[in-house]
């Protein structure tokens, strides 16, 4: 389970709380009133909060990440297994031409890791203590090259843009929508009342899990070109060999909940719980690197 759901998570919680802080400086009265006349002013006003909660998800990424889990940040390897780990993530970052990212390990029997932060060259790579245990050296490496392969393609920053445009027509919509149940009700149908303020809230939350589908579907193809990363930095089989050992995983992982789409794999689900997952289900990655073999 990996990167996105804390990133989603933030990004709602940063929404609601710029929905709050707009409200009681008037901001959302001054963009009612402006957008009289046209939407052109409402959908700039709502543009500029919704890249910006997109833009301030992405810079808190990485100390939410080390803060949820508790991750300790390698400064200086202590034994020869934390050696091992600095030397393979940094051969990895010189092949994939990013910057060296910090390394750090937090405590967890699940096998896990995840890769996050604002940048190619400022980004951090973190495993579970059960990854290091349960997986062979080449299983491990074959995990940090799809981390690495992470960074390289710039997933959190394309996150950002895919989520500044949602966060873009959440912020509109619900506020489109909200003068009209507000008239609709016996409001004043121009913004700025508690009844207004309540509804836009609600459907802000409501439209914005409805967009968190749209950053999922990514999340799910990214997953296969991570993979695909991951078998060039590390050889293939060695990949198809970490995800074959993540099938015998068994049990829930102890990621915060916040970090649930931020490790390498995420829970098969079927039916409309599939599109709620931040990966796709193992056999189809699998099945992927093998049909790229042939």
């Amino acid at each position: 389970m990996r990167r996105i759901l804390l990133f989603v998570g933030t990004n709602l919680a940063v929404l609601l709380l710029l929905g709050v802080i707009v409200h009681f400086l008037g901001l959302d009265r001054l963009a009612a009133v402006q957008g009289v006349g046209g939407l052109g002013p409402l959908l700039g006003f709502a543009a500029v909060f919704g890249f910006g909660g997109a833009f301030i998800s992405l810079a808190m990424s990485k100390s939410i990440a080390k803060w949820t889990t508790g991750a300790k940040v390698i400064a200086q390897p202590r034994n020869p297994d934390e050696q091992w780990l600095f030397d393979t993530v940094r051969h990895h970052a010189e092949q994939a031409g990013i910057g060296m990212p910090e390394i750090a390990i937090y405590d967890g029997p699940e096998m896990n890791a995840f890769a996050t932060g604002a940048s190619r060259n400022h980004a951090l790579v973190a495993v579970s203590t059960g990854l290091l245990r349960g997986m062979s050296h080449d299983e491990v490496d074959a995990v940090l090259g799809h981390e690495i392969t992470h960074v390289a393609n710039g997933d959190m920053v394309t996150m950002t843009l895919l989520q500044g445009v949602l966060n873009t027509f959440v912020i509109f919509l619900a506020r489109v929508v909200g003068r009209i149940v507000d008239g609709a009700i016996g409001g004043n149908n121009r913004g700025g009342g508690l009844g207004y303020f309540a509804i836009v809230m609600i459907l802000q939350l409501v439209f914005g899990i409805l967009a968190s589908l749209v950053v999922m579907a990514f999340s799910r193809a990214r997953e296969f070109r991570a993979d695909a990363g991951g078998a060039k930095l590390a050889g293939r089989e060695r990949m198809i060999a970490a995800l074959q050992r993540l099938q015998i995983q068994h049990g829930e992982s102890t990621l915060p909940k916040a970090m649930a789409a931020f490790g390498i794999s995420d829970k098969t689900a079927g039916g409309l719980q599939r599109l709620w997952m931040s990966h796709p289900p193992l056999e189809e990655r699998i099945a992927r690197l093998r049909s790229a073999q042939a």
